[in-house]
């Protein structure tokens, strides 16, 4: 079978380094990987979807560069016209839920949640009424009696394990990631993932919603807010104190050891530690934070990650924050040296069961509220099959509900909000260049010339920019907001990935500095698992209009492009480069 992914759009001004009769078309690049690990490339023609008239509402042209084909596989078909929303999952086919699908491994437990007596009529969750918005704290900054209430809580919550058809107990509570996450769940008959799409913050708000009133209720409190890893902030670049108090209801031993202790956290980490100054790793996390927030997210779909109506593929593609630094955290924190999938924040399946995994998603969904705040086109999406996706969640009260992401937009509506902290990443854009001038193109081949390529070392290639190309590009520009660069990737999702990008570089780019102007972007993986055999590309984004800008390359019709992997580079096959002209 054979799978088509997308690099750009009808309105598009299309190059590809694939030889294909179809080019005059928007053309679709996908590659095709059996499980005995060998890769096919092909290059096909097709429309685009439905969901790309999301673009249209948002009037400006983008400059994209796109890179295909990072470990894949097939099924991947181009959205119908009349896609659905995701519905909730179905549970009466609830089933065991994978830990490594290379090996077979499945989880040693169900993930299930209990199913309830009239599963049919299950009711639409309606907001209580509130006199007082939860707010949440920055965990670094939390005094004693919230750090006893908050113990008291979760050890309530552990308690309740001991039932074991509850729905509300710890295990149970972590049970949820795990069926949503790893293949437990099917949604109109493919597995369902709230990962990898922009099913990404608007599950992770409902699943910590419920959390959080339910831990309150366990103390009865209704004011208890959970507290948010602060980890875009330097005060709170670490591991929180209060998870790391052995014997505490908050303390997991699945950590990774090295990481305890007031460790500086590294919010690009792919497996393996970086060799710099703490100073150096607050900058780069600074960097990354600017990056991920303000230049490579100027339009929702990169924000929130690609769509995912019910029958298309699970995996069709994450957003920055998801990307980094989500995954980074997750996996700086899991137990990957002494766990064999990484366990427990290291793997979908087991993060929910350190509590620190809650506290995580809290600033990744503050950084939610956080992006709108910064202006321009940074708003929700408006399309249906988003806003009328679905999910299924028990409440404080052991009552089963159906929700849907409409309802779960505006933080304040559903009863809580977060305290205020400094943001100094978004003042944090990188000036320092580590090259002059422009890079030397003479002995660097152009892509057409590199591409396809198994990245696992350095690789320098050209995009050659029609003078057309250039002209439009500035004229666009000059009505309208920035350009969006959009690489996409498919890779060996059982193991740790990272590679870092670059513009206009000498050979003596410092990988590990990534405070400068030439750095464009990260794209990291948290291994995972599918219950499907065959497995879609994913698609990584970047924005490259400020890059252009601080590099001087605007009028320039040749770009250098440096790809530096940093992890899984023996499982990185990339196929194609594009550079392209759309519409946000």
């Amino acid at each position: 079978s054979s799978s088509t992914l997308p690099l750009c759009n009808s309105k598009s001004l299309f190059f590809s380094f694939c030889n294909s009769p179809f080019l005059p078309q928007p053309s679709k690049l996908f590659l095709q990987r059996t499980r005995s690990q060998r890769f096919k490339v092909s290059c096909n023609a097709n429309n685009v979807g439905e969901h790309d008239k999301n673009l249209d509402a948002v009037d400006r042209r983008n400059v994209l560069l796109g890179l295909g084909g990072l470990y894949g596989a097939a099924n991947l078909a181009p959205l119908a016209a009349n896609a659905a929303p995701i519905p909730p999952p179905e549970l009466k086919t609830c089933g065991r839920a994978v830990v490594n699908d290379t090996t077979g491994e499945l989880v040693k437990y169900s993930c299930c949640p209990p199913i309830p007596d009239d599963i049919d009529s299950v009711p639409y969750y309606k907001f209580p009424s509130m006199t007082k918005l939860r707010i949440r704290p920055p965990a670094h900054a939390v005094d004693e009696e919230y750090i006893a209430k908050y113990q008291l809580a979760t050890s309530q919550m552990r308690e309740l394990d001991k039932d074991p058809f509850g729905p509300i107990g710890f295990k149970q509570q972590a049970n949820i990631h795990c069926a949503y996450c790893n293949g437990a769940y099917k949604a109109g008959g493919k597995e369902l993932q709230v990962h990898f799409s922009w099913l990404f913050f608007p599950f992770h708000r409902w699943y910590l919603y419920f959390y959080e009133r339910i831990l309150g209720s366990l103390i009865n409190d209704p004011t208890f807010a959970l507290p948010y890893w602060n980890w875009d902030h330097p005060k709170g670049m670490r591991l929180p104190p209060m998870f790391d108090v052995e014997g505490s209801s908050l303390y997991d031993a699945k950590r990774n050891q090295s990481h305890r202790n007031g460790k500086i956290i590294d919010l690009g980490f792919f497996g393996q530690e970086t060799e710099t100054t703490e100073l150096q790793t607050m900058t780069n996390n600074l960097t990354l934070m600017y990056r991920q927030m303000v230049t490579n997210a100027p339009c929702p779909l990169l924000f929130f990650g690609n769509p995912y109506p019910l029958g298309t593929d699970p995996k069709p593609g994450m957003g920055t924050i998801e990307n980094i630094p989500h995954t980074p955290v997750h996996i700086w924190t899991g137990d990957s040296p002494r766990q064999p999938n990484g366990e427990d924040m290291g793997n979908f399946y087991s993060a929910g069961l350190d509590p620190v995994f809650y506290c995580h998603h809290a600033n990744v969904d503050r950084m939610w509220n956080e992006w709108k705040a910064i202006g321009g086109k940074r708003r929700d999406l408006a399309d249906k099959d988003w806003l009328n996706s679905e999910f299924f969640f028990y409440d404080e009260n052991r009552n089963p509900f159906k929700v849907k992401v409409r309802d779960c937009l505006d933080s304040k509506k559903m009863g809580f909000d977060y305290a205020p902290m400094p943001t100094p990443w978004r003042n944090f854009k990188p000036v320092r260049r580590t090259t002059s001038g422009k890079a030397n193109t003479r002995s660097i081949p152009p892509a057409s010339k590199v591409f396809p390529t198994c990245e696992t070392r350095q690789s320098d290639f050209i995009f050659h920019r029609q003078t057309s190309f250039v002209k439009d590009s500035k004229a666009e520009k000059n009505e309208q907001e920035g350009d969006t660069n959009i690489r996409q990737i498919q890779y060996d999702d059982s193991q740790y990935v990272r590679f870092d990008v670059f513009l206009n570089v000498d050979k003596t780019v410092k990988a590990l500095e990534l405070d400068q102007p030439e750095f464009a972007g990260s794209y990291t993986s948290l291994p995972h698992v599918h219950g499907d055999k065959d497995r879609a590309p994913v698609t990584f984004k970047l924005a490259i209009t400020e890059l252009l800008e601080d590099n001087n390359l605007e009028d320039e019709e040749s770009i250098v492009i440096t790809l530096i992997p940093k992890a899984g580079g023996d499982g990185i096959s990339i196929q194609n480069a594009v550079i392209d002209l759309v519409d946000c």
